[in-house]
């Protein structure tokens, strides 16, 4: 299916960019949560139209990206979790609930925002987080796990 993209998607394309992609991803994911319209001739016209609009918005979600990343690159965020007497945790520390922890301090972050490079966190210690707050804005954080004795 031929689809004008309505945001810069990672790897698939930027803003106002026709591409083709399988059917079921555009009608049960980018159509529906607004970041891409079908390429027909009327969507085409409508679209640029609001091209300069669509560009205005998309400079002004970057900026807000870049301004949170700034406040958020390089911090360090502590967690408790229950741990045994070696280390490893009763459980383990998932994306939600390093989003969690990061809304309690004022940053708007979402669970999917928050990338886990080994998967989730089971041992006590430091480990870098990287938070994706747009496609072009990556940041990475430290979290402070620390045991709580069960």
């Amino acid at each position: 299916m031929q689809i004008i993209l309505l945001d810069k998607i990672a790897n698939l394309g930027t803003l106002g960019e026709i591409v083709k992609v399988k059917d079921g991803y555009a009608r049960n994911f980018l159509i529906p949560s607004g970041r891409a319209r079908r390429a027909t001739a009327a969507n085409k016209a409508e679209f640029e139209a609001r091209r300069v609009e669509l560009e205005k918005q998309a400079a002004d979600k970057l900026a807000q990206a870049k301004a949170q990343g700034e406040k958020l690159a390089g911090k360090t965020f502590k967690l408790t979790q229950k741990a045994g007497v070696d280390g490893r945790l009763f459980g383990s520390v998932t994306n939600s609930d390093i989003a969690e922890e990061l809304k309690k301090q004022g940053f708007e972050v979402v669970k999917s925002q928050v990338r886990l490079p080994n998967g989730p966190i089971k041992l006590v210690g430091d480990t870098t987080v990287a938070v994706s707050l747009h496609t072009d804005v990556v940041e990475e954080i430290t979290v402070s796990v620390y045991g709580e004795s069960a």
